[in-house]
């Protein structure tokens, strides 16, 4: 059963479509992800999906468990259990940890401290710390997606976890996106790390905005040869961007 299903989506922005006629299922409980070059609409669709103010002027719909959230807030969406981790989390000024992740479970401190070995994080290390430029882009990402766990959210989009880390936090990106799948949450990744796509049971390929191609994780991983899959435009992937670990 489809827990999300976008019908012919589109958005235009300066007389251009960012997003042009992305029509697309995504199954309960399963991850997938979203490829393609740099510019081809990957974020925007996530932005679109969780309603952020320049991304509102869409046509076509988008249904999450079978209701038409179009109209809904930002808020009004993660209630209804979607949510997104951003490529570059962010910081929150003089906000310790335990007081970032317990806001999203009414200050569990089991959920909390599990949530944090899921992540690698030492909790006698890291509650107290601040959520702030003190803290690295991988420490941040790993605590974002602490918070991921934490919310048991139905969708999570996760826009390129594996930008900024290393080697052993990602394989925590990893464990994180399996544990996810266990608990019955469906995610949704951005992604240009062969290794990421290679974990997801289906991809989708976008390029200028449309949908060029859907299959299974592993076959879309083509794209990363510099094959374009169906496709007339004439380019390659960044190649500074795409990281084969």
């Amino acid at each position: 059963m489809a827990i999300l299903s976008i019908k012919n989506l589109s958005l235009e922005k300066a007389g251009r479509k960012i997003i042009d006629g992305v029509s697309l299922e995504i199954e309960a409980g399963k991850t997938c992800a979203l490829v393609g070059p740099n510019g081809s609409g990957k974020s925007t669709l996530a932005y679109i999906l969780m309603g952020l103010g320049e991304y509102r002027e869409i046509s076509g719909d988008i249904l999450f468990e079978g209701k038409s959230i179009k109209k809904l807030s930002i808020s009004q969406r993660a209630e209804a259990g979607l949510t997104l981790a951003w490529q570059e989390p962010a910081r929150f000024q003089g906000l310790k940890v335990g007081d970032y992740l317990g806001a999203s479970v009414g200050g569990d401190e089991e959920c909390i401290l599990d949530a944090l070995q899921r992540v690698g994080l030492k909790s006698e290390k890291y509650l107290s710390r601040a959520v702030d430029k003190t803290l690295s882009g991988g420490e941040r990402k790993r605590i974002e997606l602490a918070s991921i766990i934490c919310m048991k959210p139905k969708l999570v989009i996760l826009d390129e976890p594996d930008s900024g880390v290393d080697i052993e936090a990602l394989k925590k990106v990893f464990e994180v996106m399996e544990y996810l799948k266990k608990i019955g949450t469906t995610v949704i990744v951005i992604t240009h790390n062969v290794q990421v796509l290679k974990r997801t049971d289906s991809a989708f390929l976008l390029c200028d905005g449309k949908l060029i191609d859907e299959s299974k994780g592993g076959d879309v991983a083509e794209y990363f040869k510099n094959r374009c899959l169906k496709c007339s435009r004439k380019n390659k992937p960044d190649e500074d961007k795409i990281k084969k670990i």
